[in-house]
């Protein structure tokens, strides 16, 4: 699913990003800064993970969810900005060195935590991935999260966070770059089968690294991970899966689905919306087509709606992209999204004969993943007693971000909704929630409410 708020190269790289990102989100290059990344411990008790980022800037991390945008003023000086936001938020974290390991965030120093690490080359469906399994210290059986990709283009060994905040809570993580990204061998595709037999051969990369440490194993899978996720888990043994911001319909359904999110939420009437989704559907059609058919009705109904007062704010998913394009320009387009992309993919079948424990996590203002019929979908499961947990923050956005809107109208990340992160460790540990997580609204299993 694409990004198209200022969080898009949040956690989702680890996030989260589709059509519109794979044109346009830029690769993370190597930098002189690259040996500050890392998971600290501060002095005061807590964990600060920073990550690269795009534009020669790093990102910092919380487990509580706050998180910034690190810019060098110096030799060893960076100012932080809020969230995603361009406003300094009073933040100055400075590096002693490579050599050291050790920064100062704000007033409060800390330390680079080592981890046990080993990378691997391993094989799918004949094509050679690259992975990597962090492990906390330690001899004792650990939980292991295998961190299923989104739709990004970029290399999941450099960005993915998760695979050091998770270490910092004593969890493994077992991360890879898909195929066609970063090392790993192929090309890019996101049929989502393809990738579930590549996830599942990275359970047992992680296997074999991890030997007599190995304790529980499962998925996390980050929007277009929530359809990879729980096919995989079809596929192998493993004891939790984990879908944040994903989706239990269809790629076309999404769009139209954020389509009337979108306007709904500008106020525009049921028959405005009715005619907005018939123009959406007939640029689905074309996409799905492969750009081969569909033009006739795409310029019909676009000649027929283009005055109307709700065709500028008509975006979707990825609607917009496409909207004004001519025959001719769409029809050239096809190679670049020659992606064997499943759009009329229905997961819920997938979904009914699942016994593994299920956590989703969904976001009410999720304009790339709009969780209102999945989020209905999943409670029929729950109803029908599937071991699954829904965890809904009402607020959030793609990514489980919290945002404020600027005099534009536009959306400005802040930060992560509090008790996200918690929610992943605990999920990973035991299979199921227990107590609060910031304002999220739990729906349990039935055997659980009892």
């Amino acid at each position: 699913m694409p990004r198209f708020t200022s969080t898009a190269v949040s956690l989702t790289q680890l996030l989260f990003v589709t059509l519109l990102a794979i044109l346009s989100l830029p690769a993370l290059a190597a930098s002189p800064a690259d040996c500050l990344v890392g998971n600290y411990r501060l002095d005061d008790g807590s964990d600060l993970d920073i990550a690269p980022s795009s534009d020669n800037t790093l990102r910092w991390r919380k487990f509580d969810g706050t998180t910034g945008a690190l810019r060098r003023q110096g030799d060893a000086s960076w100012t932080s900005t809020r969230g995603w936001s361009e406003t300094a938020d009073g933040i100055v974290v400075s590096f002693a060195g490579c050599d050291t390991g050790t920064l100062r965030f704000g007033a409060v120093s800390g330390k680079k935590r080592e981890f046990a690490t080993r990378e691997i080359h391993f094989e799918s469906q004949g094509t050679a991935l690259s992975g990597r399994l962090v492990m906390p210290p330690g001899e004792g059986k650990v939980t292991i999260v295998v961190l299923i990709h989104g739709s990004e283009p970029s290399s999941a060994l450099e960005s993915y966070s998760l695979q050091r905040m998770l270490p910092a809570e004593g969890i493994g993580a077992f991360v890879y770059d898909k195929r066609g990204t970063g090392s790993s061998g192929g090309t890019y595709t996101q049929d989502y089968s393809v990738l579930a037999d590549d996830a599942v051969a990275a359970v047992a990369a992680a296997k074999s690294l991890a030997g007599a440490r190995l304790g529980r194993i499962g998925f996390q899978g980050g929007s277009q991970g929530g359809w990879v996720a729980p096919l995989a888990a079809t596929r192998t043994a493993v004891d939790f899966v984990i879908v944040c911001f994903g989706l239990a319909v269809n790629v076309i359904d999404e769009d139209q689905q954020s389509v009337e999110l979108q306007l709904s939420e500008k106020g525009y009437s049921r028959s405005e919306i009715r005619d907005a989704l018939s123009v959406a559907s007939a640029v689905e059609n074309v996409v799905a087509s492969g750009f081969n058919s569909g033009f006739a009705e795409l310029d019909r109904l676009r000649k027929r709606h283009a005055a109307a007062r709700w065709y500028k704010d008509l975006r979707g998913d990825y609607t917009h992209i496409f909207l004004s394009k001519t025959e001719a320009e769409l029809r050239a387009m096809a190679p670049q999204f020659d992606w064997h992309i499943p759009w009329n993919y229905d997961p819920m079948p997938v979904l009914r004969s699942l016994r593994t424990p299920q956590l989703w996590v969904l976001g009410g203002e999720d304009y790339e993943a709009p969780s209102r019929e999945t989020r209905k979908r999943l409670n029929s499961l729950i109803a029908r007693g599937s071991d699954c947990t829904i965890a809904y923050y009402r607020n959030a956005e793609h990514g489980m971000t919290l945002f404020d809107v600027d005099a534009k109208g536009e959306r400005i990340s802040t930060r992560y909704a509090p008790g996200y992160f918690q929610m992943l460790r605990d999920f990973s540990l035991h299979g199921t929630l227990s107590g609060q997580y910031g304002d999220a609204e739990l729906t349990q299993p039935r055997r659980r409410n009892r």
